[in-house]
């Protein structure tokens, strides 16, 4: 029996988000493999296999996915938003280079919308120009190498995306995210914290970037900055498709 290995992304949070093309991938699956918030997400059903795991063991996760679609299995393995974007199929390639047995196991990426995008729609265009997106986190890269990043994109004029913006364990890094945004960008730029994308517990906050504060942002919220010329109009906020001559 051939198996395969599928990485799907399961959208911000709402299930009408889901893309038909990742329903019907689940729909065929044997297993099912990844975070355990992401897992809980799908329904369960005779013939399937739910392989729920905790953080930071990306990994082991794609290793196991492989070794099942090795022995025949269908697995999809879950994330959030896109996984290509701060998730699993990067993880995935990882094991996968890692290990020559697997060579032969049919591999498949299903794009997924990824919060920034469901963030930025809700609140407007803020993203309609040049944008870049930057993960906070420094479980994988040192906080010096994130901070080089955003003083670069400020000085470049980007809007910018912030995933994993502020957790438990490193609140204090998000106040030094603020200090340099402040130390580049004019105390007037706007600044949306979207919390819960998608969910019934949305919320979208925007401010200026003088009135922004650490407790705005936590592990559940999206930071989107805009560049020098977003603006609002009315309840919206948006980045112009140019630039002024």
């Amino acid at each position: 029996m051939s198996g395969w290995v599928v990485v799907a992304g399961l959208g911000p949070g709402k299930e009408t988000l889901v893309t038909p093309e990742v329903t019907a991938a689940v729909d065929q699956a044997t297993d099912i493999v990844g975070y355990i918030p992401y897992v809980a997400r799908i329904a369960p059903r005779e013939g399937l296999t739910l392989h729920a795991s905790d953080n930071r063991v990306e990994l082991d996760r794609a290793r196991h996915a492989l070794e099942m679609a090795r022995d025949g299995k269908r697995v999809v393995i879950v994330s959030s938003g896109d996984p290509g974007v701060f998730a699993m199929a990067s993880a995935l390639f990882e094991a996968y280079e890692a290990h020559p047995e697997f060579a032969e196991i049919e591999i498949r990426i299903l794009p997924g919308i990824t919060a920034m995008l469901a963030a930025a729609a809700a609140a407007g265009a803020p993203l309609g120009h040049d944008f870049c997106a930057i993960n906070l986190s420094d479980n994988l890269k040192p906080f010096e190498l994130v901070e080089h990043r955003l003083r670069h994109a400020a000085r470049g004029d980007f809007a910018m995306a912030f995933y994993n913006p502020r957790s438990k364990s490193r609140p204090h890094q998000f106040t030094r995210v603020l200090e340099v945004l402040r130390e580049e960008c004019e105390p007037e730029r706007l600044i949306l914290f979207a919390r819960a994308v998608s969910t019934p517990e949305q919320r979208i906050n925007t401010v200026t970037l003088a009135e922004a504060t650490p407790e705005m942002a936590d592990m559940r919220t999206v930071v989107l900055v805009g560049n020098s010329t977003t603006r609002r109009v009315g309840p919206w906020v948006y980045t112009p498709r140019g630039v002024a001559p």
